[in-house]
């Protein structure tokens, strides 16, 4: 395993392991995170593309008494190592376990159609000059992996009804939306501006699969307020670890 440090999450209530000198977990997986809230006790929850752990160990620590079920699916095998030392360090590990694989390739273990939420923070462009460190690279730039074969991958997984949410930048909402064409509706929208007075460069999408129910664009979530400090709603979510609905 590389070298590690170990940080914190939610103001420290989330201790998270991450390599020193590769990709590191940002505002934007806790963020992500918050928005799953319609989960049943017994549910099964996937993070697709899971790097560190950020999304679903937030996830662990909101949901875990709802007896339910994460996986993590990471193509860095040594992300993959880190992320479940994290979720031994935080005692999530009886129901939340990270698991090394390509999803280019069929999951031998879990068949399509098992999942009540998927959710995922993909690589955000294969347009953009990639990190020379790999690591980085491999987690912000699709190669040889598109983003529709990944939302394609993470629609395979969901069982009918089931829900599907994702962050992504706010220029890619065309491509999401087409890709969810006819195969997941109830299409939510959420922009989020770094500050009041700037137009959003990421959004978080959220969706059901097999429903019609037509789209909505949601009241956008502010990070910062004038002076860089965390807004309200972004401290509740961001240090507190509480649910987007939770936050308004």
């Amino acid at each position: 395993m590389s070298t590690y440090t170990q940080d914190y999450l939610l103001d420290k209530q989330i201790k998270i392991f991450q390599p020193v000198d590769g990709y590191r977990a940002s505002t934007d997986a806790i963020l992500l995170a918050s928005v799953l809230e319609q989960v049943k006790t017994g549910d099964k929850i996937l993070d697709v593309g899971s790097g560190t752990g950020a999304i679903s160990l937030c996830l662990a620590h909101r949901l875990k008494d709802k007896m339910i079920s994460i996986y993590g699916f990471e193509l860095q095998e040594t992300l993959c190592e880190l992320s479940n030392k994290s979720a031994q360090e935080n005692n999530f590990q009886s129901f939340l376990k990270y698991i090394n694989l390509n999803i280019k390739e069929k999951p031998q273990d879990f068949d399509f159609c098992s999942f009540d939420h998927v959710i995922t923070n993909p690589p955000y462009s294969e347009k953009d000059m990639p990190s020379p460190n790999l690591s980085k690279a491999t987690a912000h730039n699709h190669t040889d992996f598109s983003l529709k074969d990944w939302i394609s991958f993470c629609i395979k997984m969901l069982k009918p009804k089931g829900f599907f949410y994702m962050i992504n930048r706010a220029e890619a909402v065309d491509e999401i939306l087409s890709c969810l064409h006819k195969k997941l509706g109830n299409i939510c929208i959420i922009p989020l501006h770094s500050k009041a007075n700037q137009d959003a460069k990421r959004v978080i999408i959220i969706a059901q699969k097999d429903s019609k129910a037509p789209t909505t664009l949601k009241k956008g979530i502010i990070i910062h307020e004038e002076d860089g400090n965390y807004s309200s709603i972004a401290n509740q979510i961001l240090r507190l670890g509480k649910a987007f609905s939770e936050s308004l």
